[in-house]
């Protein structure tokens, strides 16, 4: 276990600190001023937690705390500060501090917020190894396990793929997935938004065109076909092609042959084409407005993407994953959302899915004024109007002519993996988000009327129990995991399992 080091050129409070810590099992390493502290940083690995005071003689806690952000960004820096000091206590905050302690401070409380950076210092850990083998794509809601599977089954067929979901769900993405684990992936992958090219040029940008073929065609031109030759060709927005061109698509999906605009001679395609659309084609096929054996001909295999408010559990590994991708191309330390920010966070709907998550991770890197993101500091479009309720279940729907991946596989899967019988024992969660709430209360009425001692002690461990054996459930009794998940540090949830006697 790494340890806790104290810099404070007072004796007294480094003595205090160190046998308050040390009844914790803490291990402390303590320095009277910053230059023996940044020595020690320079020759051995740095410590878990720093609590450093403000004023020493030999450097200041706050040029300390520059220093030592500057070389271990993810280091939580504790700084001590007398109520005089309040300015110094801004200042620190706006250098990456992670809390200050005023002096003179309350013993349990301070010995309370070095746990509480300490297991920050821990899922801080746990996701920048996380980050570092960092997938394409993310999710881990049963729904798009469900994806996952089915990119991994169709990654090595040339099959026509069509993908479904909400604007932002992000269906590029599978489709770069489905190109990068496939036997063409040494191939080109070209992509074009049939949307956002005006109809009179989508041809030639589609299958290319001969010199002089209209005018301004100076030159011989490649289409997309042509580019994604031995590759994979990305149809995205297809419910958007006109008509006359969707003629001409049907005839390269059936044959393997289309012509340049103003060309005389056949050419061979070799092209793996998926397409994508936020569209219901099935509703535009009876409009009139989509070909109907174009849609047969796209529709070999559909893959639907969730939309986000369909899989809120993955709201905070994509988060953290964003801010700190958003870091990097900044070139500043990652913000760290609050548990109240977060929870706020998972409420919301995201109507612009994955990808307005993404910019408001970009966003809050930019404008949030601390390292740490509280409610407050989210955006107004989440913070205008009442939160949703997260719903225990996630709607059904029918999944599309040979689906293999659709919400109602997501939430039956979910569903189908816990175990009948609740670990919140008297309280189950089986029913809307405020029956358990309900049950619970109930049980403590029933107890506290029947005179029953520690009403609060046992309903909190009968609470923390139930919540640690269900995430140990989810995750497959991989304790770390299921500490990240519940918000806690891995000690914590290794010494709850201990105090609670739970048989895992």
């Amino acid at each position: 276990m790494k340890s806790i080091w104290i810099v404070d050129d007072d004796h007294s409070i480094r003595f205090v600190l160190e046998k308050a810590l040390g009844r914790e099992g803490l291990p402390v390493r303590s320095f009277s001023n910053a230059r023996d502290l940044l020595a020690a940083l320079d020759q051995e690995s740095p410590p878990q937690v720093l609590v450093s005071d403000i004023r020493m003689p030999g450097g200041s806690g706050l040029e300390l705390l520059a220093k030592v952000k500057a070389k271990y960004p993810s280091l939580p820096v504790i700084v001590m500060t007398a109520y005089s000091d309040l300015d110094s206590a801004v200042s620190a905050f706006q250098g990456g501090a992670f809390e200050y302690l005023p002096k003179p401070f309350d013993l349990s409380r301070a010995v309370e917020l070095i746990r509480r950076a300490q297991e920050e210092s821990e899922r801080e850990a746990v996701d920048l190894e996380a980050s570092a083998h960092m997938p394409e794509m993310l999710g881990q809601a049963p729904a798009m396990q469900d994806v996952f599977r089915a990119i991994g089954r169709l990654a090595q067929s040339n099959v026509t793929v069509l993908i479904t979901g909400e604007s932002g769900s992000g269906k590029e993405l599978v489709a770069r997935a489905l190109h990068k684990h496939s036997p063409r992936a040494e191939g080109p992958f070209v992509a074009i938004n049939t949307a956002a090219i005006p109809k009179d040029l989508l041809e030639s940008e589609l299958f290319g065109h001969e010199r002089g073929a209209f005018t301004g065609a100076q030159g011989t031109r490649r289409g997309r076909f042509e580019q994604a030759e031995g590759g994979t060709l990305f149809l995205d927005e297809i419910g958007d092609m006109p008509l006359d061109l969707q003629t001409r698509l049907l005839r390269v999906l059936s044959d393997g042959q289309y012509y340049r605009v103003g060309g005389h001679s056949p050419l061979r395609a070799s092209v793996r084409v998926i397409a994508a659309t936020h569209q219901n084609l099935e509703e535009r096929v009876r409009q009139g407005s989509f070909r109907e054996d174009l849609f047969h001909r796209l529709n070999v295999i559909r893959l639907r993407l969730p939309p986000l408010r369909e899989r809120r559990e993955d709201v905070p590994v994509l988060a953290r994953y964003f801010l700190q991708r958003s870091a990097v191309e900044l070139g500043v330390e990652p913000k760290r959302l609050s548990e109240p920010a977060l929870a706020r966070l998972m409420q919301f709907d995201f109507p612009g899915n994955v990808r307005q998550l993404e910019n408001i991770c970009h966003w809050l890197s930019v404008m949030a004024p601390s390292q740490v993101v509280e409610t407050k500091d989210l955006p107004q479009e989440l913070l205008s109007g009442a939160p949703h309720a997260v719903p225990h279940a996630m709607p059904n729907a029918a999944p599309g002519v040979g689906s293999i991946a659709g919400a109602s596989d997501g939430a039956d899967a979910y569903a189908a993996a816990m175990p009948q019988a609740s670990p919140f024992g008297a309280f189950g969660l089986a029913g809307s988000a405020d029956d358990w709430v309900r049950d619970m209360a109930r049980e403590a009425k029933r107890m506290l009327l029947a005179g029953e001692p520690e009403v609060w002690e046992l309903m909190t461990r009968r609470f923390e129990a139930g919540l640690i054996q269900t995430a140990l459930e989810v995750t497959r009794g991989r304790r770390i995991e299921a500490a990240q998940k519940l918000g806690i540090g891995r000690n914590t949830i290794t010494r709850k399992i201990q105090e609670l006697k739970l048989d895992v």
